[in-house]
């Protein structure tokens, strides 16, 4: 992706959004745009307006980590649009938005024993891997029946992302759809911000801008967010309604993947529902619950990673 356009269609799309009523100024006579005007912004920001209408331009390379938080505080930023302009600026520097190299041989981690054995620990809760471009790469056994619509027969990687926007049954399995379809896109978007030379993701986006009218529109809009925690609603086809608490957890091991796991409050009937459904699953096991095709022993996954 071009990083100048990210920068001034980022900086554009959050000026427009921003009226001189939520800033504190005067909007005065005669105004054009609803949002702020690149002057406004540079006033806040106490830079230059030349200098804010380069930034704007996309030119952000050698900006200060001051300039950047000024501009960040005038536009109103929460913490995930300052981290995304951050990862932007990075990416315009030649900076690894982690610090460190790339390493010179990718690995799966769904291939670690160690990683499966952690998931299989987690009995009462659903918990998925993810990769940074919505790839499910690891369930445990109650994971794996909750997202069945989302693996469908196997015949490919499941992922998040295309089965929101492009499988007719995500309209069902998700009550909430469209916050749902916000969310995917506005993660995705933070992601891309994070590592934007990683092919699969701009490989995702380029199908999905071309199969979906709507991912398009969110997609235009530069929202971009982290879940963190939260609850979401599901409608299961097994087991119904389910409300559902969630936790994402770095994996620092594999960085750019996600642990996430999600839990119903005890008692409730959204508990009693995952229990039926891991009945189900325990019932199906021998369809539901398969390893993966090749498993590494621990010995060889870490003789691989010191290499």
């Amino acid at each position: 992706m071009d990083n100048r356009a990210e920068v001034r269609e980022f900086l554009m799309s959050r000026r427009a959004r921003l009226t001189p009523e939520l800033a504190g100024i005067p909007a005065g006579p005669n105004r054009r745009v609803s949002g702020l005007r690149r002057s406004e912004v540079a006033m806040l920001a106490g830079v230059s307006v030349e200098y804010y209408a380069k930034l704007e331009r996309g030119a952000i390379a050698g900006a200060s980590a001051s300039v950047l938080d000024a501009v960040s505080q005038a536009l109103q930023f929460d913490d995930t649009e300052r981290a995304h302009l951050l990862d932007l600026a990075r990416a315009a520097d030649g900076i690894p938005a982690s610090g460190r190299g790339r390493r010179r041989t990718a690995r799966n981690p769904a291939t670690r024993p160690s990683l499966h054995w952690a998931l299989g620990a987690i009995t009462d809760g659903i918990a998925i891997v993810r990769n940074a471009q919505s790839d499910v790469i690891a369930f445990n056994d109650l994971g794996r029946a909750f997202y069945s619509a989302v693996i469908g027969d196997g015949g490919r990687t499941p992922n998040l992302a295309r089965f929101q926007f492009l499988d007719p049954a995500s309209h069902e399995f998700y009550p909430d759809w469209e916050l749902f379809a916000e969310m995917c896109v506005a993660v995705m978007r933070a992601e891309a911000g994070r590592d934007p030379h990683n092919r699969a993701i701009q490989d995702l986006v380029g199908e999905l801008s071309t199969r979906s009218a709507t991912f398009r529109q969110l997609w235009g809009a530069h929202n971009v967010r982290t879940h963190g925690a939260g609850t979401k609603r599901f409608h299961h086809p097994i087991v119904g309604d389910l409300t559902l608490a969630y936790e994402e957890l770095a994996i620092t091991a594999e960085p750019g993947h996600i642990l996430l796991i999600y839990t119903a409050e005890p008692g409730s009937t959204s508990a009693e529902n995952l229990r039926l459904l891991a009945s189900w699953a325990a019932d199906r096991s021998g369809i539901v619950a398969s390893p993966p095709e090749r498993k590494e022993s621990t010995a060889d996954w870490d003789a691989r990673s010191t290499n």
